[in-house]
């Protein structure tokens, strides 16, 4: 694996932090999100989870919980979208019923579900690829890239995520853990089944909820764990990939292991 600290970011020592103060061990953290957040089938899963949710033992979280032996509350689920963090979805009840006011941390990785950032892509690399989902029979789904009216709602609940955050727990640190890049700049392996109009739009979704998620973070007394930007380079068709493409091993379009092993470390490593 590359080294994955870059130096206008991080300083690694020999007591990791996150923030301006170390977290004392056995500190609450709250591990909020989607599939990204939750691992998709990287790992056994977490026991006596939901099976839905796919949250698996070594997602970034328990990465860093173990290597900061840290208190965690996973409530990661695949498929969240922000409405999931601020209100129950089915039996579920919100993701952030979990923060209390003794958290210390809450790290959130959430916004492709609302712009159908997956969702696309799996649509897009199914109709280059056959035209009907072969383990259910049934056609390729539609692409409906985002709009902008998409951005703004997205920004508008990570604003209201992050300020009732800081209200449950006025002392805890809340990182935004962007997503790691998957898509490469230019069609290059059979990995990445998309033609350069695909591909252009698949970049751009990522980039503009970073954009939001960048925004959102200056300005609501948040920190921004910028993964799009640490994980260039590593795309599904490199050698040394964080995220995998179609199909995927094992999961299609989401973070590999060793993907969530690079959060873990940047986040272990961050400083401010």
């Amino acid at each position: 694996m590359k080294a994955i600290v870059a130096a206008a970011f991080f300083a690694l020592s020999a007591c990791a932090t996150i923030g301006q103060q170390p977290l004392a061990p056995q500190s609450r953290y709250v591990s909020m999100g989607s599939s990204y957040a939750a691992g998709a089938q990287i790992g056994p899963l977490v026991p006596g989870s939901p099976a839905r949710c796919g949250r698996t033992q070594n997602n970034y979280a328990h990465l860093l919980a173990t290597r900061l032996k840290l208190d965690l509350v996973d409530v990661s689920c695949g498929g969240a979208t922000t409405a999931h963090i601020l209100g129950p979805w089915l039996q579920l009840p919100p993701q952030i019923d979990a923060v209390t006011s003794d958290t210390k941390l809450v790290t959130l990785t959430i916004g492709g579900n609302d712009l159908r950032y997956v969702t696309n892509l799996m649509a897009a690399s199914c109709s280059k690829t056959s035209s009907v989902v072969s383990s259910v029979r049934r056609p390729c789904p539609p692409v409906r890239w985002p709009a902008s009216t998409d951005y703004e709602a997205l920004e508008q609940h990570l604003r209201e995520i992050a300020r009732e955050i800081h209200r449950r727990a006025p002392q805890a640190k809340l990182v935004f853990v962007e997503y790691v890049s998957i898509v490469p700049a230019k069609p290059g392996c059979a990995e990445v089944p998309l033609d350069q109009t695909q591909i252009d739009a698949a970049r751009e979704t990522l980039r503009r909820m970073a954009e939001v998620t960048k925004k959102v973070a200056k300005t609501e007394g948040a920190s921004l764990l910028p993964m799009g930007e640490l994980s260039k380079g590593h795309e599904a068709c490199s050698a040394d990939p964080w995220g995998a493409g179609h199909p995927g091993k094992p999961a299609d379009w989401h973070p590999t292991a060793a993907g969530h092993v690079a959060i873990s470390e940047a986040l272990a490593a961050r400083r401010k």
